[in-house]
């Protein structure tokens, strides 16, 4: 003969609510540390000339990404690629060489990131040039059309 045992009572009402509070929470944050851990690797940061110059003899030689304004009146274009400016962020100025030709919007008072080593010469060897956009978009007025479209 089998004796039949009474069922377990339901838990109350106020236990199941946190129950289902921290599987949401645990669930939250699993996926918040993917998404912010794959982010890390996506950002690509860059020192100022001041940030550079700051690290003294640690700097030279290393690779980094260098970022600024092209400085007026500072580049020099020679024979083929060879090009040397003049990076500042205002407070500090390094002079960037670079043998690669640089894109078609570089130019004088712009921002640009260039991707190299600093010389024992005090001279950044660049051998990436990169320009710096401005993250304002101005859609073209009217029946503008925008430049890059050819009618």
């Amino acid at each position: 003969m089998t004796i039949a045992r009474p069922a377990e009572p339901p838990l109350p009402q106020r236990r199941r609510r946190w129950g289902l509070i921290a599987a949401v929470a645990v669930v939250l944050a699993v996926i918040g540390y993917f998404a912010f851990s794959s982010i890390g690797d996506a950002l690509v940061y860059y020192l100022t000339p001041t940030e550079l110059m700051a690290r003294g003899d640690a700097a030279y030689g290393q690779s980094v990404r260098l970022g600024g304004l092209v400085k007026a009146g500072s580049i020099e274009q020679g024979a083929s690629a060879d090009l040397t400016f003049v990076l500042t962020d205002q407070t500090t100025d390094v002079t960037v060489h670079s043998d690669t030709l640089p894109p078609s919007s570089f130019r004088e008072n712009s921002g640009a990131v260039v991707e190299g080593t600093l010389q024992s010469n005090g001279t950044f060897q660049a051998s990436q040039v990169l320009v710096k956009h401005d993250e304002n978009y101005v859609a073209p007025s009217g029946s503008a059309v925008p430049s890059h479209v050819t009618p």
